[in-house]
């Protein structure tokens, strides 16, 4: 049995750090400028985009397919997801999902929408308007750009912004696989790894246990 009157030194809290009134909810969380951009319609882009707000991001969903966006958008799920055999799209629990999102920004174009302060998530490789969605991406203002992907297989977005001419520098500024390495194999998880990645990048920190 332990020795239960064993004292326990527990170290104060720094009054000299304002991050910690923040985190008890003893002062306001500071005002944020940061955009999150997540590139079309999918499970994935349905929690990430929810997780961005909750953490202080704008958050745009981008999808050049306006008829997605209209079923995101509360019209009739009738026809969403069929793109093809090749490609089950987003059922009605996705498009719902997105639906009920406050605050959301939809557009098909990124075009004036990303500045310094944004970062621009591809949550679908698998689209064939890959190429001309990374094309804009880097080539707006954004300060970070990736997609996810699973590094043990080739990268389609490398073919695809080589086709439209894009430079190698530019290619390579692709990140790819994207978030933390947590094992995720859900869409949340997925979503969680990324937006948690996205965090430690901005701060500048490595993620992980270690501080």
């Amino acid at each position: 049995m332990s020795d239960s009157g064993t004292a326990v030194s527990v170290p104060a809290a720094d009054p000299a750090d304002p991050a910690c009134d923040v985190a008890h909810g003893k002062a306001r969380l500071p005002a944020s400028t940061r955009t999150l951009v997540a590139v079309f319609v999918s499970p994935v882009a349905r929690f990430l985009l929810s997780y961005a707000r909750d953490a202080g991001y704008r958050p745009v969903l981008v999808d050049p397919d306006a008829g997605l966006l209209a079923s995101g958008n509360g019209a009739d799920h009738h026809g969403a997801g069929q793109r093809g055999p090749e490609h089950h799209g987003p059922g009605p629990e996705v498009l719902d999902g997105l639906a009920a999102l406050d605050g959301l920004t939809s557009v098909t174009a990124l075009a004036g929408l990303a500045d310094e302060a944004t970062d621009v998530v591809v949550t679908d490789h698998h689209r064939p308007e890959l190429g001309p969605v990374l094309r804009d991406a880097l080539a707006s203002p954004a300060r970070w750009v990736g997609v996810l992907g699973n590094p043990r297989h080739p990268a389609p977005h490398i073919p695809a912004l080589a086709a439209l001419g894009v430079p190698d520098e530019q290619i390579a500024r692709v990140h790819r696989p994207i978030g933390l390495n947590i094992g995720s194999r859900t869409p949340a998880e997925i979503a969680l790894a990324t937006m948690a990645g996205l965090i430690a990048d901005r701060n500048g920190r490595p993620g992980g246990f270690e501080f």
